[in-house]
């Protein structure tokens, strides 16, 4: 029992006495002097109290995980944990106690969830699986769910691959938040190969009307740059480049990782970080070839706005 300051409640109204109490177990608050229980529900509003230790964490806590679509109840289960006695530890009836027992049985053998319970387990399993190898944020594997359970509800998983479409679902949910990861790489780490993702990729893209952002090259620069190892005003220097040829117009139609990558070896030529285009494109994944072509075309874009600026800058001075 806790007592209760004389400002969170009102003193009682049966015998106009402030020595009240609350039980923090069924959350009532009673008169100490008369019984009297004037609050069937009280709601602590008060600070959560520190926990160190497994145990105490599990006694303090007063609230539960948030909801999440990642698992199948949307984190929101069903608990029966004893049947023996009530809440408030008195024992209860046999028939209650039998029926009670078949209700946990059953509890325990389907959940309590919807009939796709098994397909959303395994989907969210891959989902998860590929969050943690890929290093995707949680609100990204988030989003993924809502792309899987739309699909499901729609029927697009039926005939299909249920790795496939969760793998799918979390490219598309990449590609949205803006997480700069490849279908390569997802093809990788999964069984089902990269065609079949690409598949299911596109049937999602039809199905359900998804619209995607454009790419950005830029994003991918970071991931280069740190396999590569190079300095942060090369990383800038890259950035630069590909946002001029952006407002150039030269970047439509064209492979993000391979701007990223010629971006990132014109930078370390012209800031003297000796670089190869070998070691560049093993840690981007496209080849010297696509290196070599963009980086020509970034070249000119680069020297022609250099030459402008030198222009303008001279005749300013004029």
């Amino acid at each position: 029992m806790n007592v209760i300051d004389n400002q969170t409640a009102n003193m009682c109204p049966n015998c106009r006495d402030n020595d009240l109490v609350w039980d923090p177990v069924t959350g009532e608050i009673v008169c100490r002097k008369c019984g009297l229980v004037i609050v069937d529900a009280f709601l602590n509003t008060g600070p959560e109290r520190a926990a160190f230790t497994k145990s105490e964490d599990a006694s303090r806590r007063r609230v539960g995980s948030p909801p999440t679509y990642l698992m199948s109840d949307k984190g929101l289960p069903t608990a029966i944990l004893q049947i023996s006695r009530d809440s408030y530890g008195k024992k209860i009836p046999p028939d209650t106690w039998q029926q009670m027992y078949r209700l946990k049985k059953l509890q325990n053998r389907f959940g309590g969830a919807p009939n796709n319970e098994r397909n959303l387990l395994r989907a969210f399993s891959t989902i998860n699986t590929l969050t943690d190898r890929l290093h995707i944020p949680a609100n990204t594997a988030e989003r993924a769910a809502i792309i899987y359970r739309k699909a499901l509800k729609k029927g697009i998983v039926s005939g299909r691959s249920i790795a496939g479409i969760a793998t799918a679902s979390l490219y598309a949910a990449c590609r949205i938040t803006h997480i700069p990861r490849t279908i390569e790489e997802f093809g990788e780490l999964s069984t089902i190969g990269t065609q079949n993702i690409a598949r299911c990729y596109r049937a999602l893209l039809t199905e359900l009307s998804l619209t995607m952002p454009l790419p950005e090259a830029t994003l991918n620069i970071p991931r280069i740059a740190s396999r590569v190892g190079i300095t942060l005003d090369t990383q800038n220097k890259a950035v630069e480049i590909l946002r001029e040829a952006k407002r150039q117009k030269i970047t439509a139609g064209k492979d993000p990782m391979g701007l990223a990558a010629a971006a990132i070896y014109l930078a370390c030529v012209r800031n003297g970080e000796t670089r190869t285009q070998k070691t560049i494109a093993q840690a981007s994944g496209v080849t010297a070839v696509t290196i070599r072509n963009r980086y020509k075309e970034l070249d000119l874009i680069s020297r022609a706005r250099e030459k402008n600026t030198y222009a303008v800058t001279l005749q300013s001075r004029r």
